[in-house]
């Protein structure tokens, strides 16, 4: 499967789990149940069914256990996993509806912690550190050709230019950031 490594620098992120030992599976810790927060039937899962949001409470890491975690999140359409202050994304090749305004007011002013691993996550993290700290920020989206970077690149530019504020016009910063995108890509594509 095609994937992107997700890093946003001069930021940290919190995990929390729930510390039990529920089986030798390699995800006996560390899983969480998303109730009914607002999040959409996508993010909700039963208990080590779907396997672990961060791969970092893996109880056993080796490549099996780790490619079985995200083989588990990829058949349920979990398609984020943090690997602590990373966020590892596997493309679906397909539209699962996890984007958009509803995703974007669930994930504002929040701590990556509070909801399910979501590229607008790392968004909100990159972006209430630099408001709070004044420091600027740069968030690396690395992966194979096929991975979903632009894609994802776009969504992290919509999620920063929805929260920004809509300066000079209903949607103008946002269209004026998509349109810096395609020269963002040939730098990235360079030899």
């Amino acid at each position: 499967w095609p994937f992107i490594f997700f890093s946003a620098f001069a930021t940290t992120a919190g995990t929390t789990g729930d510390g039990g030992d529920d089986g030798d599976d390699g995800m006996s810790r560390g899983k969480r149940v998303y109730e009914d927060d607002g999040a959409d039937e996508v993010f909700k899962s039963k208990k080590g069914q779907h396997g672990v949001d961060d791969m970092v409470l893996l109880s056993k890491v080796s490549e099996g256990d780790i490619v079985n975690n995200l083989e588990k999140r990829y058949k349920a359409d979990l398609i984020y996993t943090n690997i602590g202050p990373v966020l590892l994304s596997v493309n679906p090749y397909k539209d699962l509806g996890i984007t958009g305004e509803d995703y974007v007011l669930m994930y504002q002013h929040k701590h990556r912690h509070e909801n399910p691993p979501h590229v607008y996550a790392l968004a909100e993290e990159t972006y209430r550190t630099m408001k709070n700290e004044r420091e600027n920020q740069c968030v690396i989206i690395s992966g194979e050709s096929g991975a979903g970077k632009t894609e994802n690149t776009k969504k992290v530019i919509q999620y920063l230019a929805y929260v920004a504020g809509r300066a000079g016009g209903e949607g103008l910063l946002e269209e004026q950031l998509l349109k810096c995108n395609p020269i963002l890509e040939a730098f990235g594509n360079a030899k």
